[in-house]
Order: C-alpha cells, then sequence, then structure tokens
C-alpha cells in the first residue's frame, strides 16, 4: 500500500512533465502502479469491504446455544442445514463481533502509587549453576508498591507453607504490611474464583489476618495489575544473576539478601531518583504496623518412634530421647523442628539444608544412637559410580546387569563393590568381562570365575608399595619405645 504523501508526490511530478518511467526509477515504484496513482490523481481509492455473506445474527445466537459453542459444528450446519456458503473465518469473525463464548474483555485499572496502599507477591522458575550443576530454582518476591522496596529468596520447590515463611520472613524484616497484597490467580492462596471472585483458602486468610493485611487476585490476563513485581524479576535476571557465583542455594540466598535489602533500597531509582529507603521511612505511617511477636508458620505432624528411637520428617530421621517407644507430635517451623510428647518439649532441631535427605540426626552435646533407623535408605550412587570408573569392562556389565530396580539393584551393587575391594583389578575386569559374554548375573558365580582365572594363570599376588618414609611418622617414633609384639604364634 502507496502511503498518501508519496500518492501525492507521484502525482505532482507528474503535473510537471516527468516522465512515468522516471518517477518509477526515483521513487522506486512499478511503472503499473505509477499509472494507476497518476489515474486516481493521487487519492487513495474508497474501498469499504462488503460481506458478500450476511448470516442473521439471531440464528448464530441459536446455533451457538444449540452446538455448545463448537464453531466447527456450526459451520457444518450452516452449510448443509441451512444452505449458507460462508467461510470459517468469517463466521468465527462474525461469532466474536457477536461475542459468544468469550469473556468481554475489561481494561486493567491503573492505580496511583499511594503511600502504605498496598504490596505484591509473585514467584518466578529459573535454572542457575551450584557450582558445574545446573539446578531449577523458585524465585519469590514481595514488593511495597510505594517505596519499592523488595525482599527475595529461592527455594528449591515453593508450596502453600513455603509461602507463608517467605512473607512471615519478610514482613517480620521491615516491621511493617499494608493493608492488602495482589497476587496472581494462585491455587498457593486462592480456595476458588478468580479476579475479584477469588475466594482465599480459610487457612490463608486467617494467615493473613495476623499481619494486618488480606490477599487479593488480580484479574485473568492483567499481570500488569502488579507490574512493580514483574519489573522486580527483570532486575534479578539483569542485575543479581550477571556477573555473581553461587555454590549451593543458601550462598544463593545470603548473596540475594545483602542485594535486596542493602544494595537496591539504597539506590535511586531509575526514573524519579527515589531511594527506597527514605520513602519506606515515609511510608512507615501509612503502614500497619506487626505486633510484638506473632508465632511463626508450622505444620505439625504426628509421628510413631521406630524400635531405635528416630522419627521421621521430610525424608530425614530425627532421635526422639527416651528409652520406650511412644507417638510423638512434631511441630515443624520455617527454619527448625521441635518435639513434643504429651505437650512436654523432648528435643528442638534445626532444619537441615534444603535438599538434603536420607540423613540422622541427634541432639548436640550427647551421645550418638548406637543404632540406624528402621527405615533409613541405603543408596548405592557412590559404589555404582566408583565401579564404573574403574575399568570399561566393568562399565558395560553394570550397564547390563542394573535392568532390575529397588533392593536386589542395591544388593547387587554392594557385592560387587565388595568384591571390586578384594580382588585385583585386572582379574575382577577380566571376570565381568566373561560374565558379560555368558549373560551372568549371580556374583558366586563371579566369584568363581575368579577362582578359575587365577588357578589357569598361576596368579602372584602383587606385593604391597610400602612408602620407606613410614620411620619417620609421628605415630612411629611415639610407639618405639614400646615392647616389641610377639609374633610366634604365626611360625607354627
Amino acid at each position: 500500500m502507496i502511503d498518501v504523501n508519496k500518492r501525492k508526490a507521484i502525482f505532482l511530478l507528474h503535473n510537471e512533465g516527468m516522465g512515468i518511467r522516471e518517477i518509477s526509477r526515483k521513487l522506486k515504484v512499478s511503472t503499473n502502479t505509477v499509472g494507476n496513482i497518476i489515474d486516481q490523481k493521487g487519492r487513495l481509492p474508497e474501498t469499504i469491504r462488503q460481506d458478500k455473506i450476511n448470516v442473521d445474527p439471531e440464528l448464530l445466537r441459536k446455533l451457538h446455544t444449540k452446538c455448545d459453542g463448537y464453531v466447527q459444528r456450526i459451520h457444518e450446519i450452516l452449510i448443509e442445514e441451512e444452505g449458507i456458503l460462508i467461510g470459517y473465518s468469517t463466521l468465527t469473525r462474525n461469532i466474536r463481533e457477536l461475542n459468544l463464548g468469550q469473556p468481554k474483555n475489561q481494561r486493567c485499572d491503573q492505580k496511583p502509587d499511594e503511600p502504605g496502599a498496598e504490596m505484591q507477591h509473585d514467584t518466578s522458575p529459573y535454572t542457575v549453576k551450584f557450582g558445574t550443576n545446573r539446578v531449577k530454582v523458585v524465585a519469590s518476591i514481595i514488593y511495597m508498591r510505594y517505596s519499592k522496596m523488595r525482599y527475595l529468596k529461592f527455594y528449591h520447590s515453593f508450596n502453600r507453607f513455603a509461602m507463608k515463611c517467605f512473607i512471615h520472613e519478610a514482613l517480620t524484616f521491615w516491621g511493617y504490611a499494608a493493608p492488602i497484597c495482589i497476587i496472581d490467580n494462585t491455587n498457593l492462596a486462592r480456595l476458588r474464583g478468580t479476579g475479584k471472585n477469588a475466594v482465599m483458602a480459610p487457612e490463608m486468610k486467617q494467615f493473613a489476618k495476623q499481619y494486618g493485611f488480606e490477599f487479593i487476585c488480580h484479574e485473568v490476563r492483567h499481570s500488569n495489575r502488579k507490574a512493580g513485581n514483574e519489573r522486580s524479576f527483570y532486575t534479578v535476571e539483569t542485575n543479581f544473576f550477571p556477573g555473581r557465583n553461587f555454590e549451593t542455594i543458601e550462598d544463593m540466598n545470603q548473596q540475594a539478601f545483602d542485594w535486596a535489602t542493602i544494595r537496591l533500597p539504597n539506590r535511586p531509582v531509575s526514573k524519579t531518583k527515589m531511594i527506597p529507603t527514605k520513602a519506606f521511612e515515609y511510608e512507615q505511617s501509612f503502614l500497619e504496623k506487626l505486633p510484638a511477636y506473632i508465632t511463626p508458620p508450622y505444620i505439625a505432624h504426628e509421628r510413631g518412634t521406630d524400635q531405635y528411637g528416630y522419627a521421621a520428617v521430610n525424608g530425614n530421621f530425627y532421635w526422639v530421647p527416651g528409652k520406650t517407644r511412644f507417638d510423638v507430635k512434631i511441630v515443624q517451623f520455617c527454619d527448625h523442628l521441635e518435639i513434643y510428647y504429651k505437650r512436654k518439649k523432648l528435643a528442638e532441631y534445626q532444619l537441615p539444608m534444603d535438599g538434603v535427605k536420607n540423613k540422622k540426626f541427634s541432639p548436640k552435646g550427647e551421645p550418638k544412637p548406637k543404632y540406624q533407623p528402621n527405615n533409613r535408605k541405603r543408596p548405592t550412587a557412590g559404589e555404582e559410580k566408583i565401579l564404573r570408573s574403574t575399568a570399561p569392562e566393568v562399565d558395560a556389565y553394570l550397564t547390563f546387569v542394573l535392568t532390575m530396580k529397588g533392593k536386589t539393584k542395591h544388593r547387587l551393587i554392594r557385592q560387587l563393590y565388595t568384591l571390586h575391594k578384594k580382588t585385583a583389578l585386572s582379574v575382577f575386569a577380566q571376570a565381568l568381562k566373561r560374565a558379560l559374554k555368558y549373560r551372568i548375573k549371580n556374583v558366586d558365580t563371579i566369584e568363581n570365575i575368579i577362582r578359575l582365572l587365577l588357578r589357569q594363570s598361576n596368579y602372584v599376588m602383587p606385593l604391597p608399595q610400602i612408602d620407606e618414609a613410614f620411620t619417620n611418622r609421628p605415630a612411629y617414633l611415639e610407639g618405639r619405645f614400646a615392647d616389641e609384639v610377639d609374633l610366634s604364634i604365626y611360625e607354627e
């Protein structure tokens, strides 16, 4: 489409006597187009699209209700039964114009930045590097809209309890809360409904009441309602991640805490040059001041004590003091847990680092329990890794034999690892190569193969390598004054 100004230029150049070919060459327009524009005297042609087929709106509404909104079926009925040859795209356009089956798009309200009016919360997934490993994490940010204060923390997984812990940690750090918290239509806080019709889960409603605020969901597809929080994630991606290295999620959260509570609040906002810390001092008089103490969020677990004195929580095992087996109540807080029996606190433990599983814990300052937990898992990933790195024959055999799962797999790996520790590597690899050839999965048979190989090859046990500098070790020098060991029993 040639714009109006260019059309006028072509027509004026033609009136001044310039030829069509010259106009075409100078303005880079085809000669046919130049001729058409001259015929139209440089004006845009007035063309109004008129649909050749008009469908009665009442008929469309009736068919839409009859066919439950399935446009493909409406199209078939119009052609086969009504005899109206209408294109599918034209039909869908007519249906959209009648607002059939689609909610009316409403504009998002723009709320002014008023001190103490609201705060916003949201999460966003990321993939980051911890050392050399790439790990998925979830970033959680709460944001004071007026003062631009932010609180940032990362989690391996984010659920309703984590949301409670995060908000409690952020608000108690600030000491203030806004009367409303804008969130999206997440089921972490919402029970049913969306937008203004959203109903919050009773436990989340009661949780927010302790801090003097309430959750409000924005309308569907109106994520700009919490644009400040969305912009915060962009700042995380462009200012926090670049140039930083993280070893663990704890290291990452410590850097995020310093960045969000020290660096950002004292940096002027780009457009208004406002400093968040000073704006927050002014905003505090409009916010809800938190009580002196608020009970942290917690989850209560009813657990039994196994025969070795352990209770399991989230994949870890905690020692329960006492000599008898009894059911206990374990109260899990954000950073620690407490064990109770008949309202008496028996023990308190700090929660392990995020992601730690299958570990046992006992009270500090007391002797460690003698036995292992009853249901503690015994993974064999370490033994398998060592075996695979010894020789290609061992790796090939493990690939073949590890088709089973569960206890059978772990028992086999432990047996092979024990056999590897007491057998020379060359003989062990040769035995597994033969076991792979004949599809042998029994460890006793592999031991017999090793014995056969030793007999056939007249194998000589290699002499151990002795470090002659052992006489200079402190332990050797300390024991040189002891009596000589009587080894005569070995000579008989």
